[in-house]
């Protein structure tokens, strides 16, 4: 078993200090013999003195719930950021990222994110928004003018915030190609031009659509006149300091790919194909832990990042403000909830004793991915893993570590959001 320490250094407007290190080293578990599943080979630890203690103990306290959770839900690796306003504040590596080559896992390790990525698109839709070039509730039909929403009643169309709250009645898709297949995705246009529809009408149901992130997407480059993922690149990605976040991988990233794993017919982890998709600005995103960490803790914000304003505050607030009551629970998966799940613009949002809650998953055959925050204390946590479906695991690791953030620190000590009138 081996540990590796990493130094970082974080400032805020009044304040610059040289963290401190705590490391908490994984008991080395066998490997299950039904699963195939090997446990901790290290953890990085990243903290903060003076509450490098408590962090120190929230570490402690969290991993054995992550060996349990990786047992039960036949997870080879595992990664863990944890982050308030300020920065992240600690990191850890679990498992093998390729069973086959007993490979350790990192939190510089690469993974699919999925559908972590939709909100990442949102704040590019809505930095447009921003700028004037539409109203959540305009209808997005006036602003289409290569092809049409088929199926769609114009006296009842769907909408910007029906699309970002999965209220459009557009469907799931999703189109797989193999990454070494003989086909690819089709272009943007072609693929919205064959197949943009809805099934139910707007305002309905919850049906949870990779479709609308499509034609997400292609509303921010027309919108723009900046092509889409070029767009994300600069002005989500770029800004926000996630460098190793990409639709395509670079080699410096596929050389840390993790392996995507599911189960085979006699439970043990079988490696699987890598899939590319028509629908792929739903979330075909490659990512670290480091990166998903900067997401969550922008979201924890006030809309602006090392003095740059990406979204008003009152724009990112919608974001986790829940858009339809009367859709509470509906379409939300791995049994997220305390009170008042659903859909805020893309984020999934809820509230438990008075505190409000974001968080939304990933997911692809062999990767599972989670992010979260505590809007009110302040408190983050990003989950990558290359397990398949291990969503109700994530799901009770992330109540776990928001509960011990909030119980070892309290309030984030950056205090709440700065709340700056017409903002």
């Amino acid at each position: 078993m081996t540990c590796q320490v990493e130094t970082a250094r974080r400032s805020s407007d009044a304040l610059s200090s040289v963290w401190g290190i705590v490391v908490a080293c994984g008991v080395m578990l066998s490997a299950l013999a039904s699963g195939g599943l090997a446990l901790p080979t290290e953890v990085e630890g990243q903290i903060s003195a003076p509450p490098g203690q408590a962090i120190a103990r929230v570490a402690a306290r969290l991993e054995p719930e992550i060996q349990r959770a990786m047992l039960e839900g036949n997870i080879p690796s595992l990664v863990i950021a944890l982050t308030d306003r300020e920065g992240e504040l600690w990191s850890g590596a679990y498992g093998q990222s390729n069973l086959w080559a007993r490979t350790p896992a990192s939190t510089n390790t690469v993974y699919l994110i999925g559908s972590t990525f939709k909100a990442q698109s949102t704040v590019a839709l809505l930095q447009q928004m921003e700028q004037g070039k539409f109203a959540l509730d305009d209808a997005v039909h006036d602003y289409l003018d290569d092809f049409d929403i088929q199926g769609e009643d114009p006296s009842n169309p769907v909408t910007f915030r029906h699309m970002l709250a999965h209220t459009s009645g557009m469907p799931g898709d999703f189109g797989p190609h193999l990454v070494w297949g003989e086909t690819v995705p089709l272009r943007l246009e072609t693929f919205l031009q064959d197949s943009l529809r809805v099934v139910t009408p707007p305002s309905q149901a919850v049906v949870y659509s990779n479709m609308a992130y499509t034609l997400v997407a292609y509303l921010v480059e027309k919108f723009s006149g900046v092509p889409y993922k070029q767009y994300i690149r600069d002005n989500v990605w770029g800004a926000l300091d996630m460098g190793t976040t990409a639709f395509d991988l670079r080699p410096d990233m596929e050389e840390r790919l993790s392996t995507p794993y599911v189960p085979n017919e006699t439970g043990r982890n079988a490696p699987t194909d890598r899939l590319k998709a028509n629908v792929w600005p739903a979330g075909i995103v490659y990512g670290t832990v480091h990166d998903q960490a900067n997401w969550v803790r922008f979201n924890l914000g006030d809309g602006r990042w090392n003095g740059r304003r990406l979204l008003t505050k009152a724009t990112l607030d919608q974001m986790h403000t829940l858009q339809y009551e009367q859709f509470v629970g509906q379409g939300l998966g791995g049994g997220w909830g305390y009170d008042q799940p659903g859909y805020g613009l893309t984020w999934w949002t809820s509230s438990r004793e008075g505190e409000q809650f974001f968080a939304h998953s990933g997911s692809l055959p062999g990767y599972t991915a989670f992010a979260s925050g505590n809007k009110t204390r302040g408190f983050g946590v990003a989950f990558l893993t290359n397990g398949n479906a291990s969503h109700v695991h994530l799901v009770r690791l992330t109540t776990r570590a928001l509960d011990l953030l909030a119980e070892e620190l309290g309030e984030s000590r950056v205090g709440p959001a700065s709340r700056e009138p017409g903002l």
